[in-house]
């Protein structure tokens, strides 16, 4: 099809035309009522957990006032956390999981966006519908008013679990405000990387890339922000202000309650919904803002094989994942002596760290292992997608063409194995990278043989993360095999939730067995004075017999189309 703009004749009169809207809206509705009912769960039962969790572990204010003065000398916890307000319960709460939510509603709406647009494109479904009354116009509108019906909702559930959970009722009501503004926000960004991008991987990708950037423009304004005379609130810096999650993070819920900065992301919001309607009313179905790429004559020699066409398929996308992996490698690396200077420059936060780390090196090694814990998840997500490709390829019919040649399941099974095993690999050499260039950078030329120690840390961090994130991969390849057709909901799912344990689960005090569910939290702590890799070891064998258990399913069950 042609990659040109052109103005579409309307199709059929404006009040059949809007008498189709009802019907595409209760199909979208239809289509997401499983996946949105457990997105709902999520957000509702996050809420009001944090609620529980929060008062158990810090329900005192002797010790809230404890971690938000290490909050705010503490760069590399306002980063992954927000902007501290004050003391009270809920003020903390709300620092501790906005930026978290924020961001899981912001991938919720950006990935429904392209699923009703740019997906349906790709699957010849929108050729059909712009041919009856609907016109090409209202289906945009209906996923438009579905997606804001899921953020709003998404609002709605975080409010009744903090309401639930005893918190104010003016901070509920601004949060759950801030929750369904941001996803509205993302929506629209979801929408516009359909017109941009031509397939559905790449309009995800798209989306994902622009909600990294804003929680990096969020986390750079609130490290770089400015502590009050108490050190126990912060005013973020101006990076904060080119976020969505910042703007959501800025109305202050339970201490100020502004609404005010949401009305930013509903002018950025209305804008992108013109931008797209344009868009979608002026070119060729098919057809995108970012062209397809003609292929060369021949080609290459690396696609004579199965393994060579895995790879070639999902390149980009694992290219993306590296990059992200770089990027927190070089924040591990430059900011590493930051902290401590930091911390050294308040008695007070730097005697309790020094209390919780042992020493100055340790507490370097401590924040480079909160950051890899980080990566550790991008590597196991780089590494769930390429599992989920292949149960993409089975389901759209291109498996069964392959598997009709001679190609053994097996073998087509262990090439996105593999190829999920090289997007951990480089992921973690990519952050491994970049923290070694961070540290290198930032120490100059004096303190070489510390420098040289703490570029050893960051390989040993690195290569910690790795068993953790080949158990997730074994655990998603374990699922194709057993049960494809929830294979993709339930890899993410597994994936979200155990970062989430690896990530808060300390933090908001919970159990030990809940806590032992999560590969993340078994990955050797390096800095500790008695480095443990008994974990490392149980992690690697359990995903060997995860993967053995997943080639006896795929040879034994049929295609799942």
């Amino acid at each position: 099809m042609s990659s040109g703009l052109r103005t579409a004749s309307p199709t059929g009169t404006p009040g059949r035309r809007r008498s189709t809207l009802g019907p595409l809206l209760r199909l979208r509705i239809r289509r997401d009522r499983i996946q949105l009912a457990i997105w709902m769960a999520a957000f509702f039962g996050l809420a009001l957990f944090a609620v529980s969790a929060v008062d158990a572990s810090f329900g005192t204010m002797a010790e809230r006032e404890g971690l938000i003065r290490i909050a705010v000398g503490s760069p590399t916890i306002l980063i992954f956390r927000g902007e501290p307000q004050g003391t009270d319960a809920d003020a903390v709460i709300f620092f501790l999981l906005f930026a978290f939510l924020a961001t899981l509603v912001a991938f919720m709406s950006s990935f429904l966006a392209v699923r009703h647009s740019r997906a349906e494109e790709e699957a010849g479904r929108s050729e059909l519908i712009s041919a009856t009354p609907a016109g090409r116009l209202v289906p945009l509108l209906a996923t438009t008013v579905h997606g804001i019906g899921a953020a709003v909702a998404a609002g709605a559930a975080v409010s009744l679990g903090f309401l639930i959970g005893g918190l104010d009722p003016a901070g509920t009501i601004t949060t759950g405000a801030a929750i369904a503004a941001t996803g509205i926000a993302f929506l629209g960004v979801g929408l516009l990387a359909g017109q941009v991008m031509r397939t559905s991987r790449g309009a995800n990708g798209l989306g994902a890339a622009l909600i990294a950037l804003a929680y990096t423009l969020r986390a750079l304004g609130d490290a770089g922000g400015t502590a009050s005379a108490d050190g126990l609130s912060l005013t973020s810096a101006w990076p904060s202000w080119l976020s969505p999650i910042g703007w959501g993070q800025q109305t202050d819920a339970f201490t100020e309650n502004r609404p005010a900065p949401l009305l930013l992301s509903l002018a950025l919001a209305a804008v992108l919904f013109a931008v797209v309607g344009l868009l979608q009313s002026r070119r060729d179905l098919g057809s995108s803002l970012v062209g397809e790429r003609p292929g060369p004559e021949r080609a290459a020699r690396t696609l004579s094989g199965s393994l060579g066409l895995a790879w070639r398929q999902q390149r980009a996308p694992l290219a993306g994942w590296a990059l992200a992996g770089l990027a927190f490698g070089l924040l591990a690396g430059t900011l590493g002596e930051t902290v401590v200077e930091l911390v050294e420059s308040s008695a007070q936060v730097g005697d309790t760290l020094a209390r919780m780390a042992g020493g100055r090196a340790s507490i370097i090694d401590l924040y480079t292992n909160t950051i890899f814990g980080l990566v550790s998840v991008i590597a196991a997500a780089a590494a769930t997608q390429a599992m989920i490709r292949l149960r993409q390829e089975e389901a759209n019919g291109s498996a069964e063409l392959l598997l009709a040649l001679p190609l053994r399941r097996d073998r087509w099974f262990a090439d996105y194995l593999l190829v999920g095993s090289i997007a951990v690999a480089l992921v973690l050499l990519a952050a491994t990278g970049g923290a070694a260039a961070g540290l290198v950078w930032s120490s100059g030329a004096a303190g070489t043989v510390d420098t040289a120690d703490r570029v050893a840390s960051a390989m040993a961090s690195g290569a910690a993360q790795a068993p953790a994130a080949l158990l997730v991969l074994a655990i998603a390849a374990l699922l194709v095999a057993m049960v494809p057709r929830f294979s993709a909901g339930l890899s993410w799912g597994v994936l979200l939730t155990a970062g989430f344990i690896g990530e808060f689960g300390e933090l908001f005090g919970l159990p030990d067995w809940l806590l032992n569910l999560s590969p993340f939290t078994h990955t050797p702590v390096i800095g500790a004075a008695d480095v443990d890799w008994s974990g490392a070891g149980w992690m690697l064998g359990l995903a060997l017999v995860g993967g053995v258990l997943a080639f006896v399913g795929i040879r034994r069950r049929d295609l799942a189309l």
